[in-house]
């Protein structure tokens, strides 16, 4: 009993110390990006081992940069879509989608249950390992992010500092697996936390920094770019290389939307939930028989890629086959990402790019290597975000501060555009298909937290419709309350009487207090969040609402004035704990 009790002390100081403390945070996240660093390597073998087996990949080989596979060998893809399918029925009584970590951070202050993480990794790593065309880097972020939920969570971290954490180990894993930290911090703030802030910047630099020395402590292979730049570049290239960050923001979103077209079209079929990533894993076969470029995340294609001297023709048929393998992946049920799928993606536009410019008479030259760097930078940016993100990869790979203010240029062009013109990365429009109000992963949890309910005032006045005037103004003088609602017989409610209307003819005695009810068909549910109410108010241009449930019945009344003023504070402790001034 007494080992439990100083057990129990020792758990509590720890929480004490992690909760008031910069620099306990600091050591933690330390911790969060060496589990992060071992879990990325762990993935990332576990995924070759099972490539290595299936399509009999030699040493220091990746599925997609084989030049050919045998038909037999494929059949391994609709027999892992078999194997997601069997997952599915095991799970189907969990009626809702896994939470990611995107989701986590803007909706749910960075608690992840450990159910979603194991799903999440689980069908990455299935859908990746049989060749299906999507990345591992959806595992890998959930995994670092959800170990640091889980860890946060048990701390009892604030709400703040837990989202930070969450960032700061699906950043590190990220990482890990390119090694890459700077990348990884940037994918942290970028993607995951939503903001970059000093509050966060330590604990996810500490982070990253320790995955990714943990990864190369265990020998793991890291998603090396192997690229340099080729030319001095020019004033010209700029604006050569902006134009080209902008036909590929105009790609991302042509492919983020075949996705979900994919998605709902194949839901609307009579195909089992089971059966689809086997179908879908069918389909693919003749893809892969054309090339095996359009397999798995695209690691190795992307090295031939750009390093290679691929003619134009292959180089739009490989575009083509890739976006089609993609969406008919992910559309058919295959779980997992796009991050380097579009990487690969926009390497071979930038190929595309340099090619055809090289037609134009009296152009200035164009680097094929310059312009897979620039397209891949930019195409990543529009479909995943993140413009600095995918700079500092290029920066990390070419070691070329040159071409990584070029790249720099074109991401920015490109996640402008789509911000501009669709609103969404990746992740959050799968999101906002699913009917939430999510377009980064700024925490905007706390909005579904301030209902009606929490927020109303219980027992306000009420009064019977029938009640004549005169009555009325005996119950309710002037100054007594501002407004009255009225309830029938049956306790529903009908309507609202500001006081002073009742007031205004002396003569009118007689007449009921129904007469001068308004905002009869106007009301609040109980569950209603608090930017929907403020909607609402503006729309009917009422100071005070009636709070009524299913059945009609009054339970509450809330104020205008009071809700913006508990939304205006609300918006400030949020700023607050984000910059770390709690």
């Amino acid at each position: 009993m007494a080992g439990l009790i100083r057990a129990t002390a020792l758990v509590s100081a720890a929480r004490r110390l992690f909760r008031s403390s910069e620099a306990s945070l600091i050591l933690l996240s330390v911790g969060v990006g060496i589990l992060a660093g071992l879990l990325a390597s762990l993935l990332g073998k576990a995924a070759w081992i099972m490539q290595s087996l299936l399509y009999g990949l030699g040493t220091d080989l990746r599925l997609s940069g084989l030049v050919s596979i045998s038909p037999a060998r494929l059949l391994a893809l609709p027999i892992g879509g078999l194997v997601l399918g069997a997952l599915v029925l095991f799970t189907r009584r969990k009626k809702r989608t896994s939470i990611d970590v995107v989701e986590a951070n803007a909706l749910h202050g960075g608690r992840i249950p450990l159910r979603d993480t194991t799903m999440v990794c689980g069908q990455t790593l299935i859908s990746n390992s049989f060749g299906a065309s999507v990345g591992l880097e959806a595992a890998y972020a959930q995994a670092g992010g959800g170990i640091a939920s889980l860890i946060g969570q048990w701390l009892n971290l604030r709400r703040g500092d837990l989202r930070v954490l969450v960032g700061a180990g699906s950043g590190a894993a990220i990482g890990a697996a390119f090694g890459a930290p700077l990348t990884g911090a940037f994918y942290a703030f970028e993607i995951v936390i939503g903001a970059y802030t000093p509050a966060s910047i330590a604990p996810v630099v500490a982070a990253t920094i320790s995955a990714v020395i943990t990864a190369r402590t265990l020998g793991a292979t890291p998603y090396l770019i192997a690229a340099q730049s080729s030319q001095h570049l020019s004033a010209a290239n700029y604006i050569l290389y902006a134009g080209l960050g902008l036909i590929a923001a105009l790609l991302g979103i042509a492919i983020m939307r075949l996705v979900s077209l994919a998605e709902a079209g194949v839901r609307r079929t009579a195909i089992p939930e089971w059966l689809r990533p086997a179908l879908g894993g069918a389909i693919l076969i003749p893809l892969a028989l054309t090339t095996p470029h359009v397999l798995s995340a695209g690691h190795g294609a992307l090295h031939l890629t750009i390093a290679g001297n691929i003619a134009l023709g292959a180089l739009i048929l490989i575009f083509a086959l890739k976006s089609l393998a993609s969406i008919v992946s992910l559309g058919f049920g295959f779980r997992g990402g796009l991050f380097f799928a579009s990487l690969f993606l926009g390497a071979v536009l930038g190929q595309i790019f340099a090619r055809l410019w090289a037609f134009v008479p009296d152009g200035i030259p164009l680097s094929p290597m310059d312009a897979s760097l620039v397209g891949m930078a930019a195409l990543a940016a529009a479909v995943v975000g993140g413009p600095m993100t995918m700079s500092f990869l290029v920066l990390e790979a070419t070691h070329d501060f040159e071409i990584t203010a070029v790249v720099l240029t074109a991401a920015l062009c490109s996640s402008t555009l789509v911000r501009e013109r669709f609103g969404y990365s990746f992740s959050t429009w799968r999101l906002h298909l699913r009917g939430e109000v999510v377009r980064s992963a700024r925490d905007i949890g706390w909005m579904r937290t301030l209902t009606a309910r929490r927020m109303m005032r219980t027992a306000p006045a009420t009064a019977s419709p029938a009640m004549p005037v005169k009555a009325f103004r005996e119950h309710f003088p002037l100054g007594s309350t501002s407004r009255v609602l009225l309830q029938d017989e049956q306790g529903h409610y009908a309507g609202l009487v500001p006081t002073a209307a009742a007031f205004a003819d002396p003569a009118q005695t007689e007449r009921p207090v129904s007469d001068f009810a308004i905002l009869k068909d106007v009301t609040l549910s109980p569950d209603m969040s608090i930017v929907p109410i403020m909607e609402l108010f503006d729309s009917s241009a009422a100071d005070d609402l009636a709070v009524v449930d299913a059945q009609g019945r009054i339970v509450g009344m809330l104020t205008e004035r009071y809700v913006r003023k508990r939304y205006a504070d609300e918006l400030d402790r949020a700023q607050r704990e984000l910059y770390g001034e709690d």
